[in-house]
């Protein structure tokens, strides 16, 4: 129902849209840049501007029944009538930092090749679970990270059938792929990392910054929680 123009260009900070459906809980667009939330990655904020008004989106979100994207507004927010075209635009700072988090936990599922129990993203820290006996050297972490974060691999995305995903290459365990969609799309950053992933993420891994290994922690007879922060720009 939703053109997803962020699966195609994660980069894109705005677009021009018409209004499908507009209600205090969801408005829906024909096209958009907004990320919704899903696999770790929170929803996108932003503004919708239109003649002389605007309103601020609160969240975004899926709706599975029909592959809408669901804008949610700020409370008491003007709300554009159905037929509206208008400019959609996110809050390009924050989904950026989700941007290198979500590419640096791919880095870090890489530097620890155990399956993934969970995991969360954020702006400024994110965390990933494994399903490891031992709990894994921090500094030891910390520096295979940073290398392959300065040596600046290219990170790509690219559709497949469905039915030529390769279970090998599904890693969290948590969160299974879409079923039934005919398409699956694959991040690939050659040499390190190749899973299924519909988020958003950097180019190359430069882009990242300096992140760092906080802290682990045991969650469970064989669950390590390896929590990552990335340094103030």
């Amino acid at each position: 129902m939703t053109e997803t123009l962020f699966q195609h260009d994660a980069y894109l900070r705005e677009c021009e849209a018409e209004v499908l459906e507009s209600s205090r809980d969801a408005i829906v667009l024909d096209r958009t840049v907004f990320y919704p939330l899903g696999g770790g990655q929170p929803g996108d904020h932003g503004r919708f501007s239109w003649d002389d008004d605007e309103t601020a989106i609160a969240d975004t979100r899926w709706r599975r029944d029909d592959g809408a994207v669901i804008h949610v507004p700020a409370a008491g927010a003007a709300l554009p009538a159905v037929g509206t075209r208008l400019t959609a635009r996110i809050d390009w700072s924050r989904r950026y930092r989700h941007m290198r988090m979500h590419t640096c936990l791919h880095l870090l599922g890489a530097v620890l090749p155990f399956p993934v129990t969970g995991g969360q993203i954020g702006a400024d820290k994110s965390r990933l679970d494994f399903d490891m006996p031992e709990p894994p050297d921090k500094k030891a972490v910390d520096a295979e990270l940073d290398a392959l974060i300065s040596a600046d691999h290219p990170a790509t995305s690219r559709w497949i059938d469905e039915a030529d995903l390769d279970p090998a290459l599904i890693r969290t365990m948590s969160v299974k792929p879409p079923s039934g969609v005919g398409r699956i799309r694959l991040l690939e950053i050659p040499g390190v990392d190749l899973q299924p992933c519909g988020g958003t993420h950097v180019r190359r891994t430069a882009e990242i910054g300096r992140a760092e290994v906080t802290r682990v922690e045991k969650k469970g007879r064989q669950n390590r929680r390896v929590h990552v922060a990335l340094a103030a720009d």
